[in-house]
């Protein structure tokens, strides 16, 4: 995605944030606890990033992930405006995100999966990072969620345990 582009579907979600905040409930809705380590891969300009680093609270930590340096960019002046200390940007190379083995208690992917060309290479370091019975969250956004479903059951190391409104909660 072109910056033009990145910029042109942030000032989007800035307007549908602004009519219809509900990046705090969805959020919410993910079962994030204090203390958890999160990722928020894909993150984006950050919407979800600040409230996932709420929920986990000052004894949790986040990780925002992203390909582009201006998704990082814009989310580190979101997290500055807000003050939030616990998230950690992480520049993906491809799809090596770099974050050490086994931390992650959830990784959330929301609505990235359709930028995704190599979905198994994507899972197998989502798998990487994530520790023994984390959760991992996808909400397919621009996919259906039949497709959405496809891709992930092909990866074969991810359980399909929940299905809500807004996403699908897998488990390792």
């Amino acid at each position: 995605m072109r910056d033009g582009e990145f910029k042109a579907m942030q000032g989007f979600m800035a307007f549908v944030d602004h009519v219809h905040p509900y990046v705090p409930a969805r959020a919410q809705s993910f079962g994030i606890r204090s203390g958890m380590t999160v990722v928020d891969y894909g993150c984006g300009p950050g919407r979800y990033t600040a409230e996932f680093a709420r929920l986990v609270g000052d004894d949790g930590a986040v990780y925002a992930v992203d390909l582009l340096d201006i998704a990082l960019e814009q989310t580190e002046k979101r997290l500055v405006k807000l003050g939030v200390c616990n998230v950690s940007l992480v520049k993906a190379e491809g799809y090596d995100t770099g974050i050490p083995d086994g931390v992650a208690d959830m990784v959330c992917a929301i609505d990235m999966i359709h930028h995704i060309d190599d979905v198994p290479t994507l899972l197998r370091e989502i798998s990487r990072i994530s520790k023994p019975g984390a959760a991992l969250l996808f909400s397919g956004g621009h996919m259906s969620r039949r497709a959405v479903k496809a891709k992930v059951s092909a990866g074969g190391a991810w359980r399909l345990v929940e299905e809500q409104k807004h996403f699908l909660r897998y488990e390792k």
